[in-house]
């Protein structure tokens, strides 16, 4: 999985981005065929964004979240992205024909 994490109007600290790979790896658990991870974390007045785009056999999966706390943000955008995660991995193995 080859994760690339940005900032905009923000630096990337070594914590965040642990604690973002650290969170990704979730997702992995659910399905391994992730590709790629594009991650922007991004700081405007209160709010902290973060947004991804991650790129599975199959598909394109976009999520973002905001809070004022980039940890929560994160642990958002994650959450969404896993429960896409469990939706494609379901479409892909649908014996519905």
């Amino acid at each position: 999985m080859q994760l690339n994490i940005s900032g905009h109007h923000l630096d990337i600290t070594p914590a965040l981005r642990e604690h973002s790979t650290e969170k990704l790896s979730k997702i992995k658990h659910h399905f391994d065929h992730v590709i790629k991870v594009n991650m922007i974390l991004e700081v405007q007045k209160d709010v902290q964004k973060a947004e991804a785009t991650i790129h599975v056999s199959g598909a394109d999966l976009f999520a973002k979240a905001q809070s004022s706390d980039m940890y929560a943000s994160i642990d958002q955008l994650v959450n969404k992205l896993d429960s896409q995660i469990i939706k494609h991995k379901e479409k892909l193995h649908s014996h519905r024909g």
